[in-house]
């Protein structure tokens, strides 16, 4: 009996052992999963924006913001000199294209004049200061919602100087007090003139502020003949002159220049403001596909 009694054990065994399930094997090491990072969203370039002065020419800032606001051109600095000071302020402070245009219609010359009594200059320009207060909320430079810059000439060091802090009012007064016009301002135990003496045009200012697209919008007018006869008209044939020289320079900064064609329009012309926008108007859009062009290419 013991051969079967054997025979049964070892089949009993082998089908027990055909049963049992086989070990499981640890899994092959596979090679970690390698990591694929997003890559970063095209950034465009930043837009300075570098508004120039020429008293009532500077309505043709409106209509160059308009149009950039129409296509989506968003300026990431604005920087101004004399009346780009006043506009860019005004722009800075959160106030749109038409809400510029509606205060342009409404401005009246005598509104942001305050004569004195002829000693270092016929206008005080404390008029000037408050309505930038008055139409800005009273923001100093720093509360502003697009960072600004003033741009003024230091009357002692004959230094060109950008404010970026402080009372808005009093720096665009600075940037605009034209010599024997406009009174010197003081601040900090300084005085300061007319911005247009150093940097007509503020391009170099807009790249300190940090811009690495300029469009740059000249409305200086150009030297009109012999003024012979006319002190006022002498005076500002000079001012005239030597922006042109200066401006020489400081245009081929920007990538992009502007210059509104106001033939005929004085500085002094605040009837010929709906003009003056549409002027700055017909500048933007002629040169919108280059500025297009140029934002696309500085896209990274």
């Amino acid at each position: 009996m013991r051969g079967p009694r054997r025979w049964v054990v070892g089949l009993l065994l082998a089908t027990l052992a055909a049963c049992q399930t086989p070990p499981v094997q640890p899994p092959a090491t596979a090679e970690p999963p390698v990591a694929v990072l997003p890559l970063p969203a095209p950034r465009p370039p930043r837009i300075g924006l570098a508004l120039g002065g020429g008293a009532a020419r500077g309505f043709a800032h409106i209509g160059v913001l308009q149009v950039l606001e129409e296509n989506g051109i968003k300026p990431d600095f604005v920087a101004g000199t004399s009346a780009g000071s006043l506009v860019a302020a005004l722009y800075a402070s959160g106030k749109d294209g038409r809400e510029l245009a509606r205060l342009a219609d409404g401005m009246d010359e005598l509104m942001i004049t305050d004569w004195s009594f002829p000693f270092r200059g016929v206008i005080r320009g404390e008029a000037l200061a408050r309505y930038v207060n008055q139409h800005t909320g009273g923001k100093l430079i720093e509360q502003m919602r697009v960072p600004l810059g003033i741009v003024a000439t230091d009357l002692g060091s004959g230094q060109g100087v950008l404010f970026q802090r402080g009372d808005a009012g009093v720096a665009v007064r600075a940037s605009s007090a034209v010599p024997a016009v406009f009174q010197p301002v003081r601040i900090n135990g300084r005085e300061y003139v007319d911005g247009g003496l150093v940097s007509p045009v503020p391009v170099r200012y807009a790249r300190q502020m940090g811009a690495e697209l300029v469009i740059a919008v000249d409305i200086s007018s150009a030297p009109e003949g012999n003024p012979v006869g006319d002190a006022m008209r002498m005076l500002l044939q000079t001012f005239a002159i030597m922006g042109r020289s200066i401006n020489q320079l400081e245009l081929r900064d920007a990538d992009i220049v502007l210059v509104p064609r106001l033939p005929g329009v004085a500085g002094s012309d605040f009837a010929a403001r709906g003009r003056v926008i549409q002027a700055g108007r017909e500048a933007a859009l002629a040169a919108l596909p280059e500025l297009k062009a140029k934002i696309a290419a500085k896209t990274r």
